[in-house]
């Protein structure tokens, strides 16, 4: 049998490996943008790449792919040892289980829980939305996936503990039967069930276990987004897209236009007060606007700056709103002008509210962070 030299191949078109002496490749870039492999003899002590070309961050071990780096001079036989460790890291390695708390298989094959003397910090993929289940002290954060395939279904619900560190990476996940997440952005919690936005659906899921409940289609729907519920079970979510509008969803599925125009443009969170209005905030204004029940606007308020997403209210009146564009948190006390009590929060999102701990928790989207403040 010949054995492979170095040439062309084409890009994931890897030949089989043959009775050769060379188990190792190094792939790299060509002046003329062509890929070439260069064969590591282990009975070479260097290798050289041709002058002028460029390594890419991949490379060939018994027509498996890894992603050491090397410098264009390499030891070869340290270069081996190299790709054979990470091999067996790559082989080896455990990913967030779904469903479950952080944690791995043990060498005796048993299920292991992180121990408390550690803690994760991140998880997050695009989180959108936070909000706060008092009954398990934990934070439940949305997290969109691949934004650029709305119907991917790789979203999935992460729970965080109030010091901002991993309780569960994937608490809700595409893969656990039943589930789909494409895109969820908004969420709400109402009567032991989890409410959430996603595209032109509103998914619900059982608080206490994570198993779906309900999908509901909302006809007319392109982008919904912020989303708050009734005691009734009523469901309030806004369209952040053309149609601008904030849909009415029945217990019985049934949906119908609750507001547009006026004062509303690129409407984004929304959230019920004490007395049972609907308030929305907008991405495309400063309005913070309060409907009753009938769809009446009851008043407009003005955060202190535009683009906003998040909006909490609390039991006293008190509304906090979140500026995506600005990165400011306003505070609107009943009866009072607007003031900011935070500022520089990188795309501060769709707020929640920690009731134990006293704090706002604002999910930071593409920076796949979470903030939080204390009240």
């Amino acid at each position: 049998m010949q054995s492979r030299q170095s040439g062309t191949y084409p890009v994931n078109k890897i030949p089989v490996l043959k009775s050769e002496p060379y188990l190792f490749y190094i792939q790299y870039l060509t002046t003329n943008g062509s890929h070439r492999f260069l064969p590591l003899n282990p009975f070479k002590l260097e290798a050289f790449l041709p002058a002028n070309n460029r390594l890419v961050s991949r490379a060939i071990m018994t027509n498996t792919s890894i992603s050491p780096i090397f410098s264009r001079k390499f030891n070869v036989r340290a270069a081996i040892a190299t790709l054979v460790f990470a091999a067996a890291l790559t082989s080896h390695a455990q990913e967030f289980n779904a469903g479950k708390p952080l944690g791995t298989t043990n060498e005796a094959g048993e299920r292991m829980e992180m121990s408390a003397n550690v803690k994760v910090f991140g998880s997050f993929d695009f989180c959108e939305s936070a909000t706060f289940d008092p009954r398990r002290n934990l934070i439940l954060a949305m997290n969109s996936g691949d934004r650029t395939d709305p119907n991917k279904n790789d979203g999935f619900v992460s729970l965080i503990n109030p010091d901002g560190s991993v309780h569960t990476a994937k608490w809700i996940s595409a893969n656990q039967e039943g589930v789909i997440l494409n895109n969820p952005l908004g969420s709400v919690i109402e009567d032991g069930v989890l409410y959430v936005a996603d595209v032109d659906h509103v998914r619900s899921f059982d608080l206490a276990t994570g198993k779906p409940l309900k999908s509901t289609h909302v006809p007319g729907s392109t982008f919904l987004n912020g989303i708050g519920v009734s005691k009734n079970g009523t469901v309030y979510v806004s369209n952040t897209r053309e149609p601008e509008q904030v849909f009415k969803v029945n217990p019985d599925g049934s949906s119908s236009i609750f507001a547009k125009g006026g004062p509303i443009t690129l409407p984004n969170g929304v959230e019920m007060d004490m007395d049972g209005n609907i308030v929305v905030v907008n991405v495309g204004s400063a309005a913070v606007i309060t409907y009753n029940p009938a769809g009446d606007i009851v008043r407009v308020e003005r955060a202190v700056e535009g683009g906003n997403d998040g909006l909490v209210i609390m039991k006293d009146g008190t509304k906090y709103v979140s500026s995506v564009k600005f990165g400011s948190i306003s505070r609107i006390r009943p009866g009072e002008a607007a003031e900011i009590i935070a500022t520089g929060i990188p795309s501060a999102a769709s707020m929640g509210y920690d009731s134990i701990q006293n704090q706002l928790l604002i999910p930071m989207n593409p920076n796949n962070g979470l903030a939080f403040l204390k009240l």
